[in-house]
């Protein structure tokens, strides 16, 4: 479970015919948020807001970090003018690939391993 809440994505893998169902919904939702059309990807919504989230961005490449802030100045710009990108600059769904959410799962594995580790506890043999 992550920091988010309880997840989906493993019960709808493991039954393909729910998957090819739901695919289309997704699809909608996508593009029905209106993100995509600010030229954001899903990960740009992650919020900064938690130390976990923070690390992760500083763990991002230069040239992602450097994108990812761009791309949010670039949707704030046109939220304040009320305006979305042309439809050739919108962000194609084959682009919206996570870039922060894999390194945000590795920190929260990495902090449970930590915890598990400081908790060890040793058994003496007689």
């Amino acid at each position: 479970m992550s920091a988010a809440g309880p997840s989906l994505i493993e019960f709808v893998a493991k039954r393909p015919w729910l998957k090819k169902a739901l695919t289309p919904l997704a699809s909608w939702y996508g593009n029905a948020a209106g993100y995509r059309q600010l030229g954001l990807r899903a990960d740009d919504l992650i919020p900064e807001d938690n130390e976990r989230n923070l690390q992760a961005l500083s763990r991002l490449p230069p040239k992602e970090a450097y994108d990812r802030i761009y791309r949010i100045r670039r949707a704030t710009q046109l939220s304040l003018q009320q305006k979305i990108l042309p439809r050739n600059e919108w962000t194609k769904p084959e682009e919206d690939t996570p870039y922060l959410s894999p390194i945000i799962e590795r920190l929260a594995a990495e902090e449970k391993e930590r915890d598990q580790l400081d908790t060890l506890g040793v058994l003496k043999k007689h």
